[in-house]
């Protein structure tokens, strides 16, 4: 049996007025893509960097490719790239010079062409930094936590602000970085990019891992795989007797009520008997199925965005 990539065990961060990480316990293996969901505030980047050496913990153990911090710090660096929320260089500094430069670093690299090519930057790369647009910027600071050919990578919510189109750009580097065969640790706030993504993810919320899992296993443990929703054209209103009078669970979601069924043809007529009794003025009605969303309000009560 291969060593983990990754083995946390314990770990606990304290700052004056919040518990950041209570008593995480964590484990990757090697391949794989594994995700930290939450919400902002939930822990996920204190995490990473106490896991990357950047900050220390108040307690806990961290194995990565089997060596310590205390023990093998110099040849962990060595092996692992990191990309954090936010990379600084200098304005008049090319995508070619920034890989020369962070490449000589190493006594290992990938050549900068190649690396160029994997993030798509090859028509960018005598261009400034401060010319490229937020989804080139976070292309190249993924180039960069590659140079060292590095057998783990960590990225800290690498698509935050980005749009859609350079999001999905990124989320092809990753699917060729697991390709490649390496390991990914990334941590987002985003459900889809999880499910696209991650192999298997830890959920948190206030410092705390609430679940772990595969992101099909997280959403069939719910059992009640998919979502009736009802939208209004403004504010949901209050759906107290509404739901007292389908005898069902009824969640008020900013313009729309959310009904979790395991049969949603069954629900459907009882649902429109109901709202026509009840003169529901709704807009529409959608189905779709549960998500990691669903989980984290199911864990929680509250929303991944709040």
């Amino acid at each position: 049996m291969s060593t983990p990539a990754l083995r946390i065990r314990g770990l606990r961060k304290a700052f004056p007025k919040v518990v950041a990480v209570d008593g995480v316990d964590l484990e990757v293996a090697r391949g794989e893509v594994f995700g930290l969901l939450g919400p902002n505030g939930a822990g996920k980047t204190t995490t990473l960097e106490i896991i990357e050496g950047l900050t220390a913990a108040d307690s806990g153990a961290i194995e990565i490719l089997g060596l310590t911090w205390e023990d093998h710090g110099q040849e962990i660096r060595s092996r692992i790239g990191v990309q954090l929320q936010s990379t600084s260089l200098f304005n008049k500094i090319t995508p070619r010079e920034a890989l020369d430069l962070y490449g000589s670093y190493y006594p290992k690299r990938r050549s900068t062409s190649e690396l160029l090519a994997l993030v798509q930057l090859e028509e960018k790369a005598d261009a400034y930094h401060i010319t490229l647009s937020g989804g080139q910027q976070q292309r190249l600071a993924l180039a960069l936590a590659l140079v060292n050919d590095p057998e783990l990578v960590f990225l800290d919510e690498p698509t935050t602000g980005l749009d859609p189109q350079a999001r999905r750009s990124l989320w092809d580097v990753v699917r060729r970085m697991k390709g490649e065969g390496r390991t990914v640790v990334l941590t987002t706030h985003y459900m889809d990019e999880a499910e696209a993504l991650c192999d298997r993810l830890a959920i948190m919320d206030r410092g705390q891992v609430i679940a772990r899992g595969t992101p099909a296993t997280l959403i069939s443990d719910l059992a009640m795989p998919s979502v009736v929703e009802l939208t209004f054209e403004g504010p949901a209103p209050d759906p107290s007797a509404f739901s007292a009078r389908l005898g069902q669970a009824v969640e008020p979601r900013a313009d729309l009520w959310e009904i979790h069924t395991p049969d949603p043809k069954a629900l459907l007529p009882r649902l429109l008997e109901a709202a026509e009794v009840g003169a529901i003025p709704f807009q529409q009605v959608h189905i779709r199925r549960a998500t990691l969303e669903d989980v984290f309000l199911q864990r929680t009560g509250r929303s991944l965005r709040e």
